[in-house]
């Protein structure tokens, strides 16, 4: 099932629900990345790593969400309202942020980084999925493009955790 879009009830749902979610579980899923492990590679501490996480997925959806309610009133480019585009993306990236976070509920640092770099490669490979599904990207060269920038994103957060480690 590739892009189509039959109508104009489905392009106003991408345009309007599915940009949005996807804006947000993007930024939420690559911005979160660098503090979430750098904080592991430096504290070693799973719950100092949620709490960052938490607090990293809890401000890129504020800050998200009203950047998306706040840039455009919907009305010339159909969009829809400000305020449902800001909420849904708002919680997108609160959830994209918080997905590899979870696995810091783990109290063993391994193995919820295991888990983490596991999340974040389902993740990852889920934004590829829908960006070719609903925006009709080619799928081999949107998994290359978001694998690429989710990786150069991780990179930061392990060599950023690797500089304070002891």
């Amino acid at each position: 099932m590739g892009f189509r879009l039959p109508n104009a009830k489905d392009q106003r749902f991408v345009l309007q629900v599915v940009q949005p979610a996807l804006l947000g579980l993007m930024d939420g899923s690559v911005s979160t990345l660098a503090p979430l492990f750098a904080t592991a590679g430096l504290t070693q501490s799973p719950h100092a790593t949620f709490l960052v996480g938490m607090a990293a997925a809890l401000g890129a959806a504020l800050s998200m969400g009203l950047a998306e309610a706040l840039s455009d009133d919907g009305k010339v480019t159909g969009r829809g309202h400000p305020v449902l585009r800001g909420g849904v993306t708002g919680l997108a990236t609160f959830l994209g942020g918080m997905f590899h976070t979870l696995p810091f509920l783990i109290p063993h640092i391994q193995a919820a980084l295991a888990l983490a770099y596991a999340v974040v490669a389902l993740e990852l490979l889920a934004i590829a999925y829908i960006r070719y599904h609903y925006m009709g990207s080619p799928l081999g060269r949107t998994v290359v493009q978001v694998l690429v920038g989710g990786f150069l994103v991780f990179l930061v957060g392990l060599t950023l955790g690797r500089f304070g480690g002891g």
